[in-house]
Order: C-alpha cells, then sequence, then structure tokens
C-alpha cells in the first residue's frame, strides 16, 4: 500500500509521537521512509544578525542543527526497526517545502506531527500542518501529540 512515506519533523515535541508512527508504518509497509527537516526562512530572517558576531552563531546555523541532531536520532530509531530512511534537510517556508518534496519523491503518505495550541495561537500563527493539509493532494496522517503539563 504504502512503498515512500514521508515524515517532516521540525525536531520539536509536535513532532514526537508523528516521528514513532512514521517508523512503525513504514516497518509494517516495508516502505522507504524519507525524512524531512525544513530550515524555516521566515525564522531566519526575523533576525537582525546584529547580536551574533560570527555567522555560525546565528539562528540559521542552530536550526540547522538541530536537524542534523533529529535527522540523525530518527535514522537511528529506523535503523533499528529495519526500515530504509532517505533523509533531507531543505531551506525555504515548510509548509510548501513539504508538499514540493512530497511531489518530488512521489510520496504515497505524508505524516506530520500536531499538538493542541491555544485558539489564540492558531488564530494569529496558524499551523505548518494545517497549511500542508490545505495544499497538497496527496493522503496525509496527523498525529496529535498529547501535552503534558
Amino acid at each position: 500500500m504504502y512503498d515512500r512515506i514521508l515524515l517532516s519533523t521540525d525536531g520539536t515535541s509536535a513532532s514526537a509521537e508523528a516521528e514513532s508512527h512514521a517508523i512503525e508504518l513504514a516497518a509494517a509497509h516495508d516502505a522507504v521512509l524519507h525524512v524531512l527537516y525544513v530550515v524555516d526562512e521566515d525564522v531566519v530572517t526575523a533576525y537582525s544578525g546584529d547580536e551574533y558576531v560570527d555567522e555560525a552563531e546565528g539562528p540559521e546555523h542552530g536550526l540547522e542543527e538541530l536537524g542534523e541532531e533529529t535527522l540523525a536520532a530518527i535514522r537511528r530509531d529506523a535503523d533499528a526497526a529495519g526500515v530504509e530512511v532517505a533523509e533531507a534537510m531543505q531551506h525555504g517556508r515548510p509548509a510548501e517545502r513539504i508538499v514540493e518534496y512530497a511531489d518530488d519523491t512521489d510520496a504515497d503518505l505524508i505524516v506530520l506531527g500536531t499538538k493542541r495550541r491555544p485558539e489564540e495561537y492558531r488564530a494569529l500563527l496558524g499551523s505548518v500542518t494545517d497549511r500542508v493539509l490545505r495544499l497538497t493532494t496527496r493522503p496525509a496522517t496527523v498525529v496529535k501529540t498529547e501535552v503534558r503539563a
């Protein structure tokens, strides 16, 4: 049923349950798990850079480092489950990059994580997951992460 599953992750707690779910799905279907981490260009360009002496200390470097750590952790978990992984880190607007990557790899399923947020947050900022669901024509699974107090 699934040959190529795309997991998009941002390395936060909102993606935690989605990561394990995607690995389990890929193992069950003997599918290749494509894991995508997008460095959000809007976050990178929101900072003036005045507080940084060296570019390597800026937000882009920090996001790339988080992406590398996140991809490595997912690869370890997937390897332990016997799942083949194709990793990618890209720069851009996350929702658009996720949909483009899914189309480029002909993903059979997109797996996304989300967590419950206050209505005010969602009204002001929206959600990458919501935007991907509006933009894609591909099947998608949204995995909710329980927020613990």
